[in-house]
């Protein structure tokens, strides 16, 4: 994949306000901070921070984007896992059809990077947030932006304030399917919207094709969940040709969903409508599995698995033997208070809990690896601290650093302004400016 240092664009000074950074230390760019020979486990580094193995991450780009290659579909990784412009630029550069966001905010952090084309894969309100999008795009001309939408009033909404004003670009409008969250629930509320599209259309709003999200539809059971999964996936093939029909063969679609581990379903589910559609493009927008994890990415990937879900070149592989997981927080020791027991230095303000704890890895004691941090375990975390349970007696001292994986990365890297990128030694090489608003 290409790399991450040339997708840079922001370069602002950096100080030990922000996590990582040492104490007293002069201020840097950005772009200087991979030249400082820095480990998150050496003594200077302000502790707890993220840090992204640059390794694991490629590996992980390239597989994705050959699976996708290899199903004959596009992919527009959604930004909101890391909103690092330098990383979604990356992830262009290494072949994704375009990028995808979650709201109007996220829209202007990849506009004003560059970053032209956009999935906005959430309804956004009402005729205010309809006249803040065009406030926003208004200012873009060039931008190919395509949003979801699954009500009367929020396609309403969107008519307006396209016809208020004479100075927006096309908007694409996605009639969106779904389950557990947002999202038409039948094809009769779908073909009302649709309706309601069509009759609006001018040339520069004008239906684009339809969208569903099957993460919302999981279940604590798998079978379960894959029923409900494929029942959505069933309710957006069959509304394709529906929709080409109105429209003509003239007219390109996309079709769009595969925002999580569940993209082998998406394909199975939407591909035989794709192809049959004379010009149809199929879109998945998985985003977190770029950088994978010690918890529901690795509990999912081997679910995907067990169902044989994940094939390159036609051959069935694994995913999780293939992607690999590449974040990581750092934390010290501080404090030993009862036998058995570690109280590391990073909390709810630090890391992700809604999908899983983080997972003890490593152990570093004055600036080198003592080893593998087998048996520990964190049983809960308070604001700014974490419990850890030690194996036996445990070899733990005040000021040692802890490796933890993480699970959930979306939820773990909004804690973060800058998420650091380490070489296979852990030295950073680069520093990566993140945008959560």
């Amino acid at each position: 994949m290409s790399d991450l240092h040339a997708a840079a664009t922001d370069n602002p000074m950096i100080d030990d306000r922000i996590r990582g950074f040492p104490p007293g230390h002069a201020p840097l760019a950005l772009n200087a901070i991979g030249r400082q020979g820095w480990k998150p486990f050496d003594g200077n580094m302000a502790l707890p921070l993220i840090s992204l193995d640059r390794q694991a991450f490629a590996a992980n780009v390239d597989l994705m984007m050959a699976y996708v290659k290899g199903q004959g579909v596009e992919i527009a990784p959604h930004a909101k896992t890391p909103m690092s412009t330098a990383i979604s630029g990356a992830l262009l550069a290494a072949g994704a059809w375009g990028t995808t966001v979650a709201d109007i905010r996220q829209a202007a952090v990849l506009l004003k990077a560059g970053q032209r084309r956009l999935l906005l894969a959430n309804e956004i309100g009402g005729l205010a947030a309809a006249r803040r999008l065009a406030a926003l795009l208004a200012g873009y001309p060039t931008a190919e932006v395509h949003i979801f939408v699954d009500s009367l009033p929020l396609a309403e909404a969107l008519r307006t304030a396209w016809q208020e004003r004479s100075d927006l670009p096309p908007l694409g409008l996605l009639v969106e399917f779904g389950a557990g969250r947002a999202g038409a629930r039948s094809a009769e509320a779908a073909g009302a919207i649709l309706d309601a599209i069509l009759a609006a259309e001018t040339p520069n709003f004008r239906l684009t094709g339809i969208a569903a999200y099957e993460g919302a539809a999981a279940t604590a059971d798998a079978d379960e969940t894959l029923s409900r999964i494929d029942g959505l996936m069933r309710l957006t093939a069959d509304f394709l040709p529906k929709v080409r029909a109105r429209i003509g063969s003239e007219r390109p679609l996309l079709v769009t969903a595969g925002g999580s581990v569940f993209f082998d379903r998406v394909i199975a589910g939407l591909s035989a409508a794709v192809r049959a559609d004379p010009d149809c493009l199929m879109v998945l927008r998985c985003g977190a599995i770029f950088f994978h994890d010690h918890g529901i990415y690795e509990r999912g990937l081997a679910g995907l698995d067990a169902r044989g879900g994940f094939r390159i070149g036609g051959e069935a592989a694994s995913a999780s033997e293939g992607f690999r997981p590449a974040l990581r927080v750092w934390a010290e020791v501080l404090s030993r208070p009862e036998p058995g027991l570690a109280i590391c230095g990073m909390g709810l303000r630090d890391v992700a809990i809604d999908q899983g704890l983080p997972r003890p890895l490593a152990l570093y004691r004055n600036g080198a690896r003592l080893g593998d941090f087998t048996g520990a375990e964190v049983l809960r975390l308070n604001d700014q601290h974490a419990f850890v349970a030690l194996p036996g007696a445990g070899d733990v001292a005040v000021g040692d650093v802890v490796e933890f994986g993480i699970s959930h990365p979306c939820t773990c890297l909004d804690r973060h302004a800058i998420l650091y990128g380490l070489d296979p030694d852990h030295t950073v090489t680069v520093a990566y400016l993140t945008s959560f608003g």
